[in-house]
């Protein structure tokens, strides 16, 4: 095939500038100013005869173009870094960064990931903890593993394990917790998921007190909030295991509600690479409800 001059210091800066989602955070990962990024962008742009980003109030937006080359770049610089990793006899070692819920990170990935690593020394895995709202490609990602339905659009996902949710605290308060009912007398914990409290008040056959408690974003915070006493926290179980067999936290009701699932996600127009698909098999493989890929 023949091909045209390639402007690879501009393309490289789009791929940046595109998945960091600003000007600003490219030029730090470059090594830059901010000014150098946008000289290059704007060269590409002509060199095109496109707009490849709009500046807008809620900051930088790629076009519909811009988002048509962006997979592209992605992985031809993949594949140039893999194919120069495995020149001069070094081993060929391929990098996978995996974004995370902290929750299940801590409560389940973290305790088996030595030996994921051992069993696969050929992969450099690389894990970053988020609250479940995470942007794969605009964080750099390959995948993630999230919580909640499965319903993200554009995306590929597996499911790996369902993690229902009931109220766990500290002993001294799962004393006074005999029936459903007896919670309206305590702080009832929330996370940002509004309706978790009404749903397992309704699974329990119980009227909903009013809730006001805290709101966090993370059910390790929950967790150990519930854990010093503060209140009573709805939490999934299987995640705090080491919390309930330590004696800090006790599940007063076995009554549960499911308010989703754990995912392993992916773009859906991104190929799957060796190290996708061997960390994919291996953590199904390790889940106890493993399901199928489908279309998210």
């Amino acid at each position: 095939m023949d091909r045209p001059d390639l402007p690879l210091n501009a393309l490289r800066v789009f791929e940046v500038a595109t998945r960091q989602g600003s000007f600003t955070k490219a030029a730090i990962e470059l090594r830059v100013t901010q000014a150098a990024v946008s000289h290059q962008i704007a060269r590409l742009e002509d060199l095109l005869g496109v707009t490849l980003f709009l500046r807008t109030s809620q900051g930088l937006v790629t076009t519909d173009e811009g988002l048509l080359l962006f997979p592209v770049l992605e992985h031809g610089f993949d594949a140039m870094a893999r194919a120069l990793d495995g020149l001069g006899g070094r081993r060929n070692i391929e990098v996978l960064k995996v974004g995370v819920n902290t929750t299940f990170a801590l409560g389940w990935l973290m305790p088996r990931l030595t030996a994921f690593r051992q069993a696969h020394p050929e992969i450099d895995i690389r894990i970053s903890t988020n609250n479940n709202r995470v942007e794969i490609l605009r964080e750099g990602l390959d995948m993630a593993i999230r919580f909640g339905t499965g319903g993200w659009s554009g995306h590929e996902a597996i499911g790996l394990m369902d993690a229902p949710l009931s109220p766990l605290c500290a002993p001294d308060l799962a004393k006074r917790l005999l029936h459903p009912a007896d919670l309206g007398q305590m702080t009832l914990l929330r996370s940002y998921r509004s309706a978790e409290w009404p749903g397992w008040f309704e699974v329990a056959g119980a009227a909903c007190p009013p809730v006001s408690g805290p709101v966090l974003d993370s059910s390790i915070a929950l967790a150990e909030l519930a854990a010093s006493g503060a209140g009573v926290a709805l939490l999934p179980v299987s995640m705090f295991s080491q919390y309930i067999a330590q004696g800090r936290l006790v599940q007063p009701f076995g009554i549960t509600v499911s308010a989703g699932r754990y995912y392993l996600a992916w773009p859906s127009d991104r190929p799957v690479t060796r190290a996708m698909g061997t960390f994919s098999k291996w953590i199904s493989g390790q889940s106890p409800e493993e399901t199928g890929p489908s279309s998210a």
